[in-house]
C-alpha cells in the first residue's frame, strides 16, 4: 500500500482568474472532479498554503499544494485472468495484450477486461486513476501497452505521452499496393454521423501518423506505423483516409476485397480474418525512475503470421 503523497504545483499564466476548483481540476485532469472537490474541502489541497473555497480565484505564480489521499479510484472488481506480462517492476507493469480483449470495464463488459486482471496481479492499481492505464489499445488490437503501478509512474508517463516522447510502432496489413511509405497528418475527431465511430474531420485533434512499407503483395501491403500523436482509431482512421484500410476492419474497412487471382487458401484467410490486423509491436519510454530509456517488441500474434504467409504463398 502506497502512503499519501503531497505535490507542489504553480499557477501558470492560462489559469489566472480561474476558480479554484477550475484551475485544480486544469492542473490535475487525472482525477475527478469529484475527488478534487473532497480535496478542497477537506484541506487536502490548498492555495498557497491556506484553505480556500473552491470558488475562490488564483492568481500567476500561486502554489497550488495536494495531499494526495490514497483510496479506490474505482469500484473495478479484480478477478484472476492470465496475462502477458513482458516486463515489471516496482513502478511499471508491460502487457502483451491479445487481440479480443477489451481493456477497460464499461457497459456491456464490466467484466472480464485487461483492468480486471491487472486488478488481480496488482491490487494497488485500484489507487490510480484508470487502474493505471495511460494509453490504451483497441479490443481488437494485439500488442504492448504500458501500465503505471504508482501515481509518480503515472504523472510521468502522462508527461511523456502529451510531450510525444514514447515511441509506439505498429505492424499493420493494409489493403491495395502502397508505393511508397509516407506520412498522414489529418485531424480526427468524432465521425459527424456515426458517433461510434472517428473520421477526418476539419477542426478536429491533430493526428500525425508516420508509415513505411514493410512488403507488397499483389493487392495488399504490409507496413509498420510510428505514431506521433495517440488518438481513437487513428491508424485504423487515417489508413482508410489514404484509401488503404485495414484487412479485416470492421467500422473502417468497407466490404472484403479479394485480389483477382487469388488461392482458395488466401481467399479463406482473407474472409476469416475478422479483426484489424494491427498490433503495437514496439514500445519505448523513459523508465519513470531511474531515467533510462526502456524499449520492449513483441512477435506478431499467429493470426497476422498466417496471413502474410498465406499473401506470400499466393506471389508463388
Amino acid at each position: 500500500m502506497q502512503d499519501d503523497q503531497i505535490i507542489s504545483l504553480e499557477v501558470p499564466a492560462t489559469l489566472a482568474g480561474k476558480r479554484f476548483d477550475q484551475a485544480l481540476s486544469a492542473l490535475l485532469p487525472d482525477y475527478s472532479r469529484a475527488r478534487l472537490q473532497k480535496w478542497i474541502k477537506s484541506g487536502a489541497a490548498m492555495l498557497n498554503d491556506q484553505v480556500v473555497k473552491p470558488k475562490d480565484p488564483v492568481a500567476v505564480g500561486d502554489r497550488v499544494t495536494v495531499r494526495i489521499e490514497l483510496e479506490p479510484e474505482t469500484t473495478w472488481q479484480a478477478q484472476e485472468q492470465p496475462l502477458d506480462i513482458v516486463f515489471e517492476d516496482e513502478d511499471i507493469i508491460v502487457i502483451n495484450k491479445p487481440a479480443g480483449w477489451v481493456v477497460h470495464p464499461a457497459a456491456g463488459h464490466q467484466d472480464g477486461t485487461l483492468v480486471n486482471a491487472l486488478l488481480h496481479h496488482a491490487p494497488e492499481l485500484e489507487q490510480i486513476p484508470r487502474a493505471g492505464i495511460v494509453h490504451r489499445l483497441d479490443k481488437d488490437t494485439s500488442g504492448l501497452l504500458v501500465v503505471a503501478r504508482t501515481l509518480q509512474s503515472h504523472h510521468h508517463l502522462v508527461d511523456q505521452l502529451q510531450t510525444r516522447s514514447v515511441t509506439r510502432e505498429y505492424e499493420a496489413v493494409l489493403q491495395g499496393v502502397m508505393i511508397s511509405g509516407g506520412t498522414v497528418n489529418a485531424p480526427i475527431a468524432r465521425h459527424p454521423v456515426d458517433r461510434q465511430r472517428m473520421a477526418v474531420v476539419v477542426g478536429g485533434k491533430e493526428a500525425i501518423s508516420h508509415y513505411r512499407v514493410t512488403e507488397r503483395f499483389a493487392a495488399h501491403t504490409w507496413v509498420t506505423v510510428k505514431l506521433a500523436t495517440g488518438r481513437t482509431h487513428q491508424i485504423r482512421v487515417h489508413m482508410a483516409h489514404i484509401k488503404h484500410p485495414l484487412v479485416g476492419d470492421p467500422a473502417y474497412g468497407g466490404r472484403l476485397r479479394l485480389p483477382k487471382e487469388s488461392s482458395a487458401e488466401l481467399r479463406s484467410v482473407l474472409s476469416g480474418f475478422s479483426r484489424q490486423a494491427l498490433h503495437a509491436r514496439h514500445l519505448a519510454l523513459v523508465h519513470p525512475k531511474s531515467g533510462q530509456v526502456c524499449g520492449w517488441e513483441v512477435a506478431l500474434p499467429n493470426d497476422m503470421q498466417e496471413l502474410l504467409a498465406a499473401l506470400r504463398a499466393n506471389e508463388q
